[in-house]
């Protein structure tokens, strides 16, 4: 009975979050409060759904204190993605984590499911949840193997993750609301229970457009940010200044506050431009150097995955050739501001939220762009 009160109030909560507005509209992003990363646009959302066709569906699960977690689905177009296959790749910068179906995609090339986010030892019942969606799609009656996508970062400080609270449920829903448009981010979906830098992290998003003489493309990033290091904003050192970062206390001695960097990331990519497996592969490599612009150094506990793939559908690259190795520079640098871009929205959008085993504050906006003023990042 308890458990069933459990799940139906979970429910609840999930379907509130994603009908309700989210509170982490009420603060700003990183380019709102004047941060410009790089020299690239952006696409006009400045979000991973800016690369056409892309859509994000988000669920938040909560229940008092106890339970902050929830899914975060990434679908490459509005299609049955089993049948119209996407070309894709899998990087690892360290793999402590868990990537349902990374092997096949890397094997492959090809991504056949949603990208699903959500919390890690809720993996396997959300890849279960995939495969039910995908088995169900029509054309898939007679589908005896399919590959889901599932990834994940531990909220276990903000979260009760031994309940493994995420249910089918939770992730049909999230996949169903999958929409373009305005992404949510910050404590919302499958952030609603991260941390990074010893602030609270969460979902963020980003992308960058290539003017038309370098081909016009797009590309989008969404992570799920739940790391540590010492964080630098468009090179000011901000997590030095706050005073809370990586080895502080084995630097400064007795007394001092030190933040772990162990922790993981999920870094989805998304591009319209015409890529196959390996150079999609090699701009997921890319992703990697602007999470490091962020101050991280992807330490031994720590799980960073990224996901790239391309809208253009595997049986189209025949009619339209991929891109050769000259073409893509450009957007190895779009990856690269994207993801620096989309963690800092990750940390300015993100609100503090109580849980489990403490409270995890949102990045005091104030005091940073106070920083940002001093070292010149912001007027």
């Amino acid at each position: 009975m308890a458990a069933n009160r459990l799940t139906l109030m979970l429910t609840v909560a999930g379907a509130m979050a994603l009908s309700g507005p989210s509170q982490a509209q009420e603060r700003r992003s990183a380019r709102e409060l004047g941060i410009v990363v790089g020299v690239l646009p952006t696409g006009s959302l400045n979000a991973v759904t800016d690369v056409e066709g892309v859509r994000v569906g988000q669920v938040t699960v909560t229940d008092g204190d106890s339970i902050n977690t929830g899914v975060t689905v990434v679908l490459p177009h509005g299609g049955n993605v089993f049948r119209e296959r996407v070309p894709a790749a899998v990087v690892v910068g360290n793999g402590y984590g868990k990537l349902v179906g990374f092997t096949q995609v890397q094997e492959l090339g090809e991504l056949e499911s949603p990208v699903v986010l959500t919390c890690t030892l809720c993996v396997p019942r959300a890849a279960d949840a995939v495969l039910t969606y995908l088995l169900a799609l029509p054309g898939n009656e007679d589908v005896r193997s399919a590959n889901a996508v599932v990834g994940e970062t531990n909220d276990g400080y903000l979260n009760h993750i031994r309940l493994r609270p995420i249910t089918e449920g939770h992730v049909l829903r999230a996949i169903d609301a999958a929409r373009t448009g305005p992404v949510d981010q910050g404590s919302v979906g499958a952030g609603r229970g991260t941390r990074a830098f010893g602030w609270k992290g969460g979902i963020g998003t980003a992308s960058r457009r290539l003017p038309a003489d370098l081909g016009g493309w797009t590309v989008g990033v969404l992570v799920q940010s739940n790391f540590g290091g010492v964080l630098s904003i468009a090179g000011a050192p901000v997590g030095v200044e706050l005073g809370r970062h990586y080895l502080r206390g084995r630097l400064e001695g007795p007394g001092s506050v030190e933040d772990p960097a162990d922790g993981s990331i999920m870094i989805v990519v998304a591009t319209d431009a015409p890529l196959d497996h390996r150079n999609l592969e090699r701009l997921a490599r890319r992703a990697l150097s602007g999470l490091a612009r962020t101050g991280s150094a992807m330490t031994n506990g720590s799980g960073d995955y990224v996901i790239a793939f391309s809208t253009v559908r595997v049986a189209e690259l025949a009619a339209t050739p991929p891109l050769v190795n000259d073409e893509v520079s450009p957007l190895f640098q779009a990856v690269a501001e994207a993801t620096e871009e989309a963690i800092y929205n990750s940390l300015f959008l993100a609100t503090t939220v109580a849980g489990h085993r403490g409270t995890a504050e949102a990045l005091p906006l104030t005091v940073t762009l106070e920083i940002l003023r001093r070292h010149g990042v912001v007027r």
